[in-house]
């Protein structure tokens, strides 16, 4: 049982510590000797409760999460207004789209601790893992465009930006992000024999996708993903600074929130930046402490792929008036309405002074 759990904690510390870094792309060859050989040296491996404690903590922060933003999903399927405004339909789209990781992510982290799954399993896990994964920035791209069309071409936007293009940007961010999620099998069905789809496997990408040019592809698309979103985000939001200049009153100040959303979004992308550096931020600190290996992949986990999936809702979603007095009205005022309600239609009392 000791063994047992000495081998997972060690392998689950890697899976958790680089879940969108080295879990969703493949370590690159020095880094895997690096990770391995300190993984493998005389460090102390956690104990049971050092690894009951870890995944009790990763539990409870992704399963809070989870309910924050299933209060924003709730909400917004309450309301049609939001349903008819293409800007919320995105921004749920990203709400949902974390959701959807971060169950994922949990799933996989105590899968390490249960058993490697199969080949097949262990691959559609991580499909789903990879493709959303790179929606986050591309969705970010999308909501940073349509505030620049709303601001820059107000007289358009209604045409420009409807439901239905909203629905299409989606399935189109869904497509690009599958492709290079579809190559990597595709690479190992050139590469391999069709038996590894029988096998059992450890289900990390640094294992299951190990080939050169899984390294190559994955590197290739990171910075043409980030290149491509960091680009988008610079310059809508210069074109929206440069647009107040030239306006004065309300216009102005619309023009700041909507200039005020888009930093917004290059903060995000940022949060989502820091999940694609953690296995160089894991690769530096066990090299210099290998015997706080799991500690170290523990605590890069939680501060570049939780805390963010926590901030990005809460910052935008809280932000928004509408969004918020809409939440408020939902789980805050129930209560208090039901009392005000019982307070109106309670009877006055009478004086006797009034009587006589």
């Amino acid at each position: 049982m000791t063994n047992r759990w000495e081998f997972c904690v060690g392998s689950g510390g890697r899976v958790g510590g680089t879940l969108r870094g080295s879990l969703l792309r493949p370590l690159r060859l020095e880094e895997r000797t690096v990770s391995e050989d300190n993984m493998n040296s005389s460090r102390r491996f956690d104990s049971y409760n050092e690894a009951f404690t870890k995944n009790f903590i990763t539990f409870v922060l992704v399963f809070t999460i989870i309910c924050i933003n299933g209060a924003f999903v709730y909400t917004y399927f309450k309301s049609k207004d939001f349903q008819r405004d293409p800007r919320y339909v995105l921004y749920i789209h990203l709400v949902i789209n974390d959701m959807i990781m971060l169950t994922l992510s949990l799933g996989l982290v105590i899968a390490t601790y249960t058993g490697n799954p199969g080949f097949i399993p262990c691959w559609i896990m991580l499909v789903v893992l990879i493709t959303t994964n790179r929606n986050s920035p591309l969705n970010l791209a999308g909501m940073a465009l349509e505030r620049y069309i709303a601001v820059c071409l107000p007289l358009h936007h209604v045409q420009i930006c409807t439901v239905q293009r909203a629905h299409l940007l989606i399935a189109l961010i869904w497509l690009v992000s599958f492709i290079p999620a579809f190559t990597d099998i595709i690479i190992i069905l050139i590469t391999q024999t069709l038996s590894v789809f029988s096998k059992m496997v450890f289900c990390n990408p640094a294992f299951v996708y190990n080939t050169p040019y899984h390294v190559t592809l994955s590197l290739v698309v990171e910075v043409l993903l980030f290149s491509f979103v960091f680009l988008t985000v610079v310059l809508t939001y210069l074109n929206v600074l440069l647009a107040a200049r030239g306006v004065s009153g309300v216009s102005r100040a619309s023009m700041r929130n909507a200039r005020n959303t888009i930093l917004l979004h290059g903060v995000q992308l940022l949060l989502c930046l820091l999940s694609f550096i953690a296995p160089f931020i894991n690769l530096f600190l066990i090299t210099n402490w290998p015997h706080k290996t799991t500690d170290i992949f523990f605590s890069t986990f939680v501060f570049t792929n939780i805390l963010p999936r926590l901030l990005s809702p809460l910052i935008y979603g809280l932000r928004d008036k509408k969004f918020r007095a809409n939440i408020w009205m939902h789980f805050c005022f129930k209560g208090c309405r039901t009392v005000e309600e019982r307070m109106k239609v309670r009877p006055r009392r009478t004086s006797k002074h009034a009587i006589h």
